[in-house]
């Protein structure tokens, strides 16, 4: 296992354009960091340049506190797993796992050894004799999986692995990932373009816009305290909320009634003439559903109804809202960024499975305005944001990994134990 530091890196191509733009990231030693951003953004970039098969144009990579920038890469000791498995069809799943051994000139026990104990790992035992056309795709990915961890890699480093499989494997896939690198406390580094893998999976979350780092954070950081715009509307599903704003004392003008805000936000929102409000769709609520002791903290508001979907254990509702011309090109810009569909001039809000809200009608909402966040439409800064509070959570996080951590080489520990002394007996 090894740490990640990247000093200043830049990836610049012949035309000019810095696809990876002075990105400067330190990845500890037994870390899952997740590269997260839309297409182009630079994530796969970078992570082809911590294995080496991308040059470095600026910038120092440094693995294990070794400087890695001149040295191929079968000499960065990294394993990779790619997007399309890369398996060779003509082999067994045990040959397959067995490859990057074999290169090395291992010897045969060695290698039934790595292979029987990776197999075992990823519930493979059972299909070594199997060639990859016979298998699931998500048993192919897990192939793939085993031939990373069989080569004692410093670490994992793994480019949209799960994009080829449907929703119900990758959502099994994302946990047998997860559980791995606990068990294996290795140093991983994981591309995706889906926010959903970068909340679930990462110790650590890096968001990447036009190849510069936006934000590195806890997945429940990014969450809740974005540092921008950009952020707040790519971390999310259904996306944060965009309504246009203007202050008047301690209180925001909205499409959806006044939002009340504490001093120490009004203060950091007062001077502005035209503001953007960040509301999450579960801040909302179906106000004849709010519980009386909460519905002070908030405010209510009526509003027609365009769309209710109903989901069975959730249902949403799709509110429209006028906004001046700006602030419809300043979201329609920001959905071509995401790769979303239209950012239109409606609300998404979350109400209760059992609310009896129907599309087409009036009715009256409930928002929390604790919880809402506030954005300078000209640079897209969150103006409102906690940074205290957003560290501290990113700190608990890394605490959480690390006591994980140690807990999993306590119970390897005792499980030698446990072998030795039943060897001695």
């Amino acid at each position: 296992m090894a740490s990640i530091d990247m000093k200043s890196i830049v990836k610049q191509y012949g035309d000019g354009f810095p696809a990876v733009n002075d990105v400067s990231l330190d990845i500890a030693d037994g870390e899952f960091m997740i590269l997260v951003g839309p297409s182009g953004c630079g994530k796969s970039t970078l992570l082809r340049m911590i294995v080496g098969l991308e040059d470095i144009t600026s910038g120092d990579m440094v693995i294990g506190g070794k400087r890695v920038n001149d040295l191929a890469p079968r000499d960065r000791n990294l394993s990779m797993v790619f997007q399309n498995y890369a398996l060779y069809p003509h082999m067994t799943v045990y040959e397959n796992i067995a490859f990057p051994l074999r290169l090395s000139k291992t010897p045969d026990d060695e290698v039934r050894r790595k292979v029987e104990a990776a197999s075992d790992v990823l519930e493979l035992k059972e299909h070594l004799e199997r060639k990859p056309a016979n298998l699931s795709g998500g048993q192919r990915q897990r192939v793939a999986m085993g031939r990373a961890i069989v080569r004692d890699a410093e670490a994992f480093l793994f480019d949209e692995p799960l994009s080829n499989l449907d929703a119900k494997l990758r959502g099994q896939m994302r946990t047998e990932i997860s559980r791995l690198q606990r068990r294996l406390g290795i140093t991983t580094v994981y591309v995706t373009h889906d926010q959903t893998e970068a909340m679930t999976l990462g110790d650590r979350v890096c968001v990447l816009r036009k190849g510069k780092i936006q934000q590195v954070a806890s997945p429940r950081e990014l969450y809740e305290q974005p540092v921008n715009l950009f952020v707040a509307g790519f971390i999310g599903s259904p996306p944060m909320n965009f309504l246009p704003a203007t202050p008047e004392g301690n209180r925001l003008k909205t499409p959806f009634g006044d939002i009340e805000l504490d001093e120490k936000r009004a203060a950091a929102v007062a001077g502005r003439d035209l503001l953007l409000v960040g509301i999450r769709p579960e801040y909302f609520e179906d106000a004849t559903l709010v519980d009386e002791a909460k519905r002070p903290v908030g405010s209510t508001f009526r509003a027609r109804v365009d769309v209710t979907e109903w989901l069975g254990d959730s249902q949403y509702a799709y509110i429209p809202y006028d906004a001046p011309d700006s602030i419809k090109a300043q979201l329609r810009d920001l959905s071509k960024e995401l790769d979303s569909e239209e950012l239109r001039t409606q609300a998404i809000v979350s109400i209760d499975a059992t609310s009896r809200i129907r599309e087409g009608r009036e009715a009256e909402f409930w928002l929390d305005s604790r919880k809402v966040h506030v954005f300078d439409p000209e640079t897209g800064d969150n103006l409102t944001r906690d940074a205290e509070a957003g560290a501290e959570l990113t700190r608990l996080a890394t605490q959480d990994r690390l006591e994980q951590a140690e807990d999993a080489r306590d119970r390897e520990t005792d499980a030698r134990g446990g072998a030795t002394a039943v060897g001695v007996g």
